[in-house]
């Protein structure tokens, strides 16, 4: 794997940027706040009652655009930065291909020194092995399912038999298909999906 947090020579020469974040509003930030003031954040931002796994943490988007090459984005664990090891190892990698350090206070990992880029650099190694590992078994489970007869996919709303009595009461003076979707209780546009999808029975 080519990993740019690994071999960008990042001397970490610019500012000391945090980053804080704790899942709920009534928990406290005052133990990050503090760890990263002491280690020479002078700015630090922070997402409040914004869980680990959010796709979108606003304060942490802005921090990733405002630093520049030689800054250093600082964690007080890495659980703060990371929705996953494959999550936290690419955005490390990015931010090294920036020319921007990491380091997170409490799990000793400083991408600005050889030892804690070698840790990433393995970190890395684990992070691809993780996600090989998970398309692997995602390939096994639905060649599993296959082999059963399973249906592979996302699961039909409607089953053939109903798909079969919706014709029917399309076939009804009067009948549109919104009423029948509704008789159904799915919205018009499965109801249109599950015909074109189940052929027509013959008999």
């Amino acid at each position: 794997m080519n990993d740019g947090a690994a071999t960008g020579g990042i001397h970490g020469n610019g500012r000391q940027v945090g980053y804080a974040r704790v899942s709920t509003d009534d928990q406290n930030l005052d133990l990050q706040r503090r760890a990263l003031r002491d280690a020479g954040c002078l700015e630090i931002y922070e997402d409040k009652g914004v869980s680990g796994v959010a796709a979108r943490r606003p304060n942490l988007d802005r921090a990733m655009a405002a630093l520049m090459p030689g800054d250093v984005l600082m964690v007080w664990k890495l659980d703060r930065l990371g929705r996953s090891l494959i999550h936290l190892v690419e955005t490390i990698r990015a931010l090294g291909d920036r020319g921007i350090g990491f380091r997170s206070l409490s799990d000793n990992i400083d991408t600005t020194s050889a030892g804690g880029r070698l840790v990433l650099h393995m970190s890395a190694a684990f992070a691809e092995f993780e996600r090989d590992l998970i398309a692997e078994r995602t390939r096994a489970g639905m060649q599993a399912r296959k082999a059963r007869g399973e249906r592979v996919g996302r699961q039909r709303k409607l089953t053939a038999e109903q798909v079969a009595e919706a014709r029917r009461m399309l076939d009804q003076p009067g009948a549109t298909r919104a009423a029948v979707a509704r008789g159904l209780k799915v919205c018009r546009t499965t109801l249109h999906r599950a015909l074109l999808a189940e052929p027509v029975r013959e008999g």
